[in-house]
């Protein structure tokens, strides 16, 4: 069991495998940890362990991660956690697979800092289409989960902070479109992965590459080569 500080916060880490190392951003939304990905339809903790290095978290304030609560607090803030790990770890460059909430922060890495990543894989990211109650019910539902004391119109503000956004929230359609490394898109399909986001980010990036149809049994072993085929390419 690691972890390591970043500022006030502390930030559980496991790494696992060997080769090209992998930052995984996992689902869950803000509960976002490295063990939900032991329950999604494709693993990548099974998956790519055999060929890659893979550097999991408990993004903050989830699983076993900590950090103090502000009304100023962001996307940025966990931007800033995640490439604080690689520097923790002496990782220069690396690939980024993200499912759900991971989309949303894959983007933001790739506006912070673009030379660190040889590719990008995100799994059914989320975004803002008609949906955005539904995002302020599930920050509420893990906002009742934390200690007692915060004030309520600090977990408002950083509750707009997250969910306010448009698109997927922390990066533009102008962004997405700078976005230049390789990337591949498997398409989400219900209220919090809209299509519409999948397609949007497929269209814009330049070499991105739109996968819809990527999670039945039927095609999850399809999805599993298109993945690590696509990392090893890249790699």
């Amino acid at each position: 069991m690691a972890f390591f500080q970043n500022g006030n916060s502390n930030i559980f880490y496991e790494v696992e495998g060997e080769g090209t190392p992998v930052l995984l951003l996992a689902p869950g939304g803000m509960r976002s940890a490295n063990a939900f990905w032991e329950n999604m339809p494709w693993n990548p903790r099974e998956s790519l362990i055999e060929e890659f290095e893979l550097i999991g978290m408990d993004q903050r304030n989830a699983g076993k991660s900590e950090a103090p609560i502000s009304p100023t607090d962001g996307w940025s803030q966990y931007t800033l956690d995640q490439l604080a790990l690689l520097d923790h770890l002496g990782v220069k460059e690396c690939h980024l697979v993200g499912m759900c909430i991971g989309g949303p922060f894959i983007a933001g890495l790739l506006k912070a800092a673009p030379h660190r990543f040889l590719s990008a894989v995100m799994l059914q990211p989320v975004g803002i289409d008609g949906n955005r109650e539904a995002f302020y019910d599930m920050f509420d539902n893990w906002a009742d989960t934390l200690p007692a004391g915060l004030e309520e119109k600090t977990l408002k503000k950083f509750r707009g902070n997250m969910w306010d956004g448009e698109f997927l929230l922390t990066a533009s359609e102008e962004d997405v479109a700078q976005f230049t490394l390789p990337m591949l898109v498997l398409m989400g399909d219900d209220l919090y992965h809209p299509q519409i986001t999948s397609r949007k980010i497929a269209d814009l990036a330049p070499s991105a590459t739109l996968v819809e149809h990527w999670k039945s049994p039927e095609t999850l072993q399809r999805t599993d080569l298109t993945i690590r085929s696509f990392l090893s390419e890249h790699s």
